[in-house]
């Protein structure tokens, strides 16, 4: 009997540690750095860094579930949003064709590829950049812009896009690694 048990012990402590030696970015466990807010969905949750402010639904408008702003001198710099059930999709690849339908025209897409996020296992990362328009204060006309969405479908295959827009030097490429790594897709 004893002998049984100590078997029993021996295999779950090495199911354990197997479970738990998955550890860092190959998990799939999402990462929120200290000190960062979190934009909490009932689709997906993403952190922001500090020196963001979230916005209530009044400010954020009808199509965002949650977004969070970094103003400097008055203009939004950067921007973090969440939308839920943008389109109707039934994959990850079919919400990123929907996603890119959405960037703004004039938009150069710079590429789509698989991502891994936490809680599913297919979704996609669009890279894009554009010339800010100067209005809805946001940065100056003609200011560089890099943006990146985060898509595909949450575990009611409901489709959610993270939209990550950032003038040229506003958010270092830390910070938005970062980012992406601290999704989790509910």
């Amino acid at each position: 009997m004893k002998t049984r048990r100590a078997r029993l012990a021996a295999a779950l402590l090495t199911t354990a540690v197997a479970l738990t030696g998955c550890g860092g970015s190959d998990s799939g466990a999402a990462s929120v750095p200290e000190g960062w807010g979190t934009l909490r969905t009932k689709g997906v949750d993403v952190a922001y860094p500090k020196g963001y402010a979230e916005q209530s639904a009044a400010e954020r408008g009808k199509h965002n579930a949650a977004a969070a702003v970094r103003t400097e001198d008055g203009r939004k710099v950067s921007v973090i949003t969440v939308q839920l059930g943008f389109t109707e999709a039934n994959s990850a690849e079919q919400a990123a064709i929907a996603a890119e339908a959405g960037i703004q025209l004039g938009a150069k897409v710079e590429g789509q590829k698989d991502v891994e996020l936490a809680g599913t296992d297919e979704a996609k990362r669009i890279d894009f950049s554009f010339e800010a328009t100067g209005e809805d204060g946001g940065p100056a006309k003609g200011t560089p812009v890099e943006g990146v969405i985060l898509t595909g479908l949450d575990s009611s295959d409901t489709t959610f896009a993270i939209r990550i827009d950032a003038a040229r030097g506003a958010l270092p490429d830390g910070d938005l690694d970062r980012i992406v790594d601290s999704v989790e897709v509910h």
